[in-house]
């Protein structure tokens, strides 16, 4: 059973999700920079004090991100993996999967081509 809601996102971001199983899917559009960085890191974790065990970013929708992102999905990696569970990004456009690379985040989340793969990975 999968549930879809829609956040709310000012300016250059959107963020849809989904629950698939035990995963939060995440699907976002836009840039991810500084102005954006509360409304990313509310997306991927949730607004609820209980945090999702497994997490899909889709970034298959998104042009541009920054430093900013990087250390969101830093700090997510950390809380979920803390816990037991994992987050992993999907279909990244080569921009965006290139500064994910320069930076090492790649090592650390993998990687997937698609949200699909990455919910099976």
């Amino acid at each position: 059973m999968a549930h879809t809601a829609q956040a709310h996102q000012p300016r250059g971001l959107t963020a849809e999700h989904r629950v698939v199983g035990e995963a939060r899917v995440v699907a976002l559009r836009g840039e991810i920079d500084h102005d954006v960085q509360d409304q990313l890191r509310t997306a991927l974790l949730g607004q609820d004090e209980v945090v999702p065990a497994r997490i899909v970013a889709d970034l298959s929708g998104v042009t541009f991100m920054d430093s900013s992102g990087i250390n969101v999905f830093v700090a997510a990696h950390r809380q979920v993996s803390g816990a037991g569970g994992w987050v992993r990004i999907a279909g990244a456009q080569h921009s965006v999967l290139r500064v994910l690379q320069l930076v090492g985040l790649d090592t650390v989340i993998t990687c997937h081509p698609t949200a699909e793969q990455a919910l099976t990975a």
